[in-house]
C-alpha cells in the first residue's frame, strides 16, 4: 500500500514543480524578477519561465489608481483655517523602482499627497484658493511629482474637491461680494449720468445756435405731456412771440415802464 502511494506522491510533486516553472501576467501587469535575492529582468505580459525555489516574482499593476484623499485641516498663508480634500490619480511607470525603492508604494503616494496638500494650501491665500484652484492643483502636482518620481510613480492629476471655511468667514466674503456689486452699480450709474450730461450739453449748444429750436422743443414737450396726461395745461407764451403777433396785427406795442 505504501509502495503504491509513492508514484502518486512523486506525481503530485512533479505537478507542483511544473506549476512553479512558469508564471502569467495580465496585459496591465509587470513582474519584477528576483533570482536568489538579486534583481533580474522584468517580465512583461503573457507567460514566462521560472526556476522553482530560485526565482521570485513581484507583480506590479500599471493601471491608473484613483484615490480620494482624506479631509485635511490646515491654515492658509493669510491665517484662515480651512478644511480641504482632493482626488489623486497616479500610476506605476517603473516597476523596478516601485518594488525596490519603497516598501508600500500605494500608501507612500497617499501620505505624500496629503502632506503636499497641506503645504500647497499653506502657501496660498484664501482668495487665491477660492478663485484659482487650477494654480494650486498645478503646484500640488509639482510637489508630488518630485517625490513620487523617485519611486517610479507618475502623478497624472490631483485636484482639490471641497473647501470648507468658517461660517464667520463665509459671511465676511458675502459682505465683500455685496460691497463690490454695489460699487459697480454706483460706477455704472455715475457713468450713465455723465454721459447724459454730455448729451444735454451738446443739445443745449445746438439749440443755442438756432433760436427757434427752443420754441419748437417747448411745443413738442407740451404735446407729449398732453398725450400722456389727460389734463388742462396752461402755458406761458414767450414775449417775443407776442410782440411778433402784435406787429403783424398792426397793434401798438406796450413798453414796460
Amino acid at each position: 500500500m505504501t509502495i503504491a502511494l509513492v508514484p502518486l506522491a512523486l506525481l503530485v510533486v512533479a505537478v507542483a514543480l511544473a506549476l512553479k516553472t512558469f508564471g502569467i501576467n495580465q496585459e496591465y501587469e509587470r513582474g519584477v524578477l528576483f533570482r536568489l535575492g538579486r534583481l533580474g529582468p522584468t517580465k512583461g505580459p503573457g507567460w514566462y519561465w521560472l526556476v522553482p525555489f530560485v526565482d521570485r516574482v513581484v507583480k506590479v499593476d500599471t493601471r491608473t489608481v484613483t484615490v480620494q484623499l482624506e479631509t485635511q485641516e490646515t491654515i492658509t498663508r493669510d491665517g484662515v483655517a480651512v478644511r480641504v480634500n482632493a482626488v489623486l490619480w497616479y500610476r506605476a511607470v517603473d516597476p523596478v523602482r516601485v518594488v525596490t525603492s519603497v516598501e508600500s508604494w500605494r500608501a507612500a503616494v497617499v501620505q505624500a499627497a496629503e502632506t503636499g496638500m497641506r503645504d500647497a494650501i499653506g502657501q496660498s491665500d484664501l482668495d487665491q484658493m477660492l478663485k484659482d484652484r487650477i494654480a494650486i492643483n498645478r503646484r500640488l502636482q509639482d510637489l508630488l511629482s518630485t517625490a513620487a518620481g523617485r519611486w517610479g510613480i507618475e502623478i497624472d492629476a490631483v485636484e482639490l474637491k471641497d473647501v470648507d471655511i468658517p461660517e464667520q468667514m463665509q459671511r465676511a466674503i458675502a459682505r465683500e461680494a455685496e460691497a463690490i456689486r454695489e460699487k459697480r452699480a454706483r460706477i455704472i450709474k455715475a457713468e450713465g449720468e455723465n454721459e447724459a450730461a454730455q448729451k444735454l450739453a451738446e443739445a443745449a449748444t445746438t439749440i443755442g445756435q438756432a433760436p427757434g429750436a427752443l420754441e419748437l422743443r417747448r411745443l413738442q414737450t407740451l404735446t407729449e405731456i398732453g398725450v400722456e396726461h389727460n389734463s388742462t395745461i396752461i402755458a406761458m407764451l414767450p414775449v417775443e412771440l407776442l410782440h411778433a403777433a402784435q406787429k403783424m396785427a398792426g397793434l401798438p406795442q406796450r413798453t414796460s415802464e
